[in-house]
């Protein structure tokens, strides 16, 4: 029997797929018939998200178990470098894809690919995911799952032939409930969509955001257990109390300068490795940084949850196993040391691992990074003042605020905290530490560490919906080139002839030999001197303004209109770096296409 897969053989199962949908849909409404996808949406992420983490934890197990905990292993130098060569070779030759940076992705494909992912990331990110962080790469599986989560969600949506309002929903739908499983916090994956995903909050999205999050929650709880992620049990040495407020405050200034610091350095170590162009040199950088950080600091090993865990338990000595440093792991100024040097180098193995070319996501080393600035926070009042604060509830508090600043998600990291921990006794501490932290890390850069890159190039939708409506629109589709321009050796009588065979607006650029637009001549200059033939040798140059403003190539719609509206011109020219002319483009053109796209993604 030959079972050989081609694309048709696909495009007939699809619509094979459809045809039976809509015969058992057809008696359903739409608000129905999304319910009905909602499911099998948290189903499938569900799934998925168990499967990563079996894969994951399976990897990380068998490589690490063995190793004796009083003593560092030579093998945590080749590690990381192994996870990071066979992600990249996994991408390289089997995904032929990029499936790093999960959030972003997901965000950009909202924006610029009709929240349309590609079908394969159903999976490699699980196995890129698993890959990296198995070996030890010091990144989050969270952002991973979420593109799988997206990704089963929008192809779910094509194959049910949505719309693109609805598609989204859905991608929407396998996001929050990737993330809902994972952390088995349906109310966090509703509102990490609603957040950072930035969709509308109204009946029509919160109904199947809460199905697919609560069905992949229940799918995680059948298959994994009721344990929460994080086991620990708030004990009444562990309440609030009033008298911490200020402490709480300084935590939060302290997360926000931390997330600020976050970011700032993944974005430099990102620059650095991207000027890198040999793959081999990336391997061998971010594998020797990631590896000898890895050696010296253990917890920096993989996601870093353990790390964070041993810290609530009230044993931070359990951060020295496989250390260098085990032997002095009694000692509480270098407990205090050695986590303040851990939480500062997370973010550089962070960086490293995914630059280099791992798989991973930002959301687990912040949650990781707030942990320990909460618990130092802690640790140094008790050391130097003896006042007896709970380590733990520092440490939770702590997760809120770096994650706050860096996300720029304070409801999400509040609530995620809250179920992760059951927690809801420090809702006062979570709420001020985060929004402290939020404000001050958004007073340094208002941009998270997900949407920067997709601000700075005109590819992110907000809750703004004017803005949103003109990041689909692009100049490159909006461009005309009649063919109409003029060289500066030309004359008055060139323009009379070529306005009699060709079709013209208000203006004709004026072009050098090379291209490169030298100025324009407006009809409204030379009419008087139409009808006049003896003034046909009059040369353009005598006509000839500086164009009131000039457009770049692919510069976003919304700076194209500040250009139209500081230069009051109808039509404006485009050019490339070097000034070479490449057509024009009108406001009434950009307003029409606005009119067209609004009503597009509204039905």
């Amino acid at each position: 029997m030959n079972l050989r897969i081609t694309p048709q053989t696909i495009a007939l199962q699809g619509e094979r797929i459809y045809r039976k949908f809509m015969e058992l849909t057809r008696r359903f409404s739409s608000t129905q018939t999304m319910a009905l996808l909602a499911v099998i949406v948290g189903v499938a992420a569900g799934l998925g998200t168990c499967l990563f983490e079996l894969l994951l934890y399976g990897i990380k197990a068998g490589l690490t178990h063995w190793f004796p905990v009083e003593q560092s292993h030579f093998l945590f130098l080749l590690y990381p470098a192994v996870g990071i060569v066979l992600a990249t070779l996994f991408v390289k030759y089997v995904v032929k894809d990029n499936i790093s940076e999960g959030v972003t992705r997901v965000l950009y494909a909202m924006s610029r690919r009709s929240s349309q992912i590609a079908p394969h990331n159903c999976w490699t990110s699980i196995v890129g995911g698993a890959t990296t962080i198995g070996f030890g790469g010091s990144v989050g599986p969270e952002a991973p799952i979420v593109l799988t989560g997206a990704a089963i969600g929008s192809n779910v949506g094509r194959l049910a032939r949505l719309n693109y309002k609805n598609t989204t929903l859905l991608l929407c739908c396998g996001a929050g409930a990737a993330l809902a499983a994972i952390f088995k916090a349906p109310i966090t994956g509703v509102v990490f969509v609603l957040e950072i995903l930035m969709l509308d909050l109204t009946a029509r999205t919160v109904v199947p955001l809460l199905i697919s999050s609560i069905t992949a929650a229940a799918i995680a709880l059948l298959i994994r257990g009721f344990d929460p992620v994080i086991a620990i049990s708030l004990t009444p040495a562990d309440a609030f109390q009033l008298q911490q407020i200020p402490l709480f405050v300084l935590l939060g200034i302290f997360c926000g300068l931390m997330s600020y610091y976050f970011t700032t350095v993944n974005s430099k170590v990102g620059a650095f490795f991207k000027k890198i162009e040999s793959p081999y040199r990336k391997w061998l950088i971010g594998g020797a940084v990631l590896g000898i950080l890895i050696y010296i600091f253990p917890p920096l090993y993989g996601e870093g949850y353990e790390g964070f865990m041993s810290l609530m338990r009230g044993n931070p000595t359990e951060l020295f196993n496989n250390s260098l440093f085990y032997r002095f792991s009694h000692i509480d100024w270098v407990v205090i040391l050695f986590i303040i040097a851990t939480m500062f180098f997370k973010v550089i193995a962070m960086a490293s691992t995914n630059a280099a070319g791992g798989v991973g996501g930002t959301f687990a080393p912040s949650l990781f990074v707030g942990a320990f600035m909460g618990a130092i926070t802690a640790l140094v009042c008790n050391t130097l003042f003896d006042w007896h604060l709970s380590v733990v509830s520092f440490t939770l508090v702590g997760m809120a605020g770096v994650m706050s600043g860096v996300m720029k998600a304070p409801l999400t990291s509040i609530f995620l905290i809250a179920e992760l921990s059951s927690g809801y006794g420090l809702f006062i501490p979570l709420m001020i530490t985060a929004c402290i932290s939020f404000a001050m890390d958004y007073y340094l850069d208002p941009d998270s560490i997900y949407t920067k890159k997709l601000r700075q190039n005109g590819e992110l939708l907000t809750h703004n919906k004017d803005e949103s409506v003109f990041v689909f629109l692009r100049l490159e589709e909006l461009l005309d080139d009649d063919g109409v321009h003029i060289n500066a050796s030309q004359t008055l009588g060139d323009i009379v002839r070529i306005m009699s065979r060709e079709r013209h607006d208000d203006y004709f650029p004026v072009l050098d030999d090379t291209g490169r637009l030298l100025g324009i001549v407006r009809l409204n200059d030379v009419r008087e001197d139409l009808f006049n033939p003896t003034k046909y040798d009059t040369p353009v140059t005598e006509y000839m303004l500086r164009s009131p403003d000039t457009i770049l190539q692919h510069e976003q719609i919304q700076s194209v209109l500040q250009h139209f509206e500081e230069s009051h011109a109808p039509v404006l020219p485009v050019v490339d770096r070097e000034n070479r002319y490449l057509g024009y483009i009108s406001k009434s053109r950009i307003l029409n296409a606005y009119r067209e796209q609004l009503v597009k993604i509204s039905q």
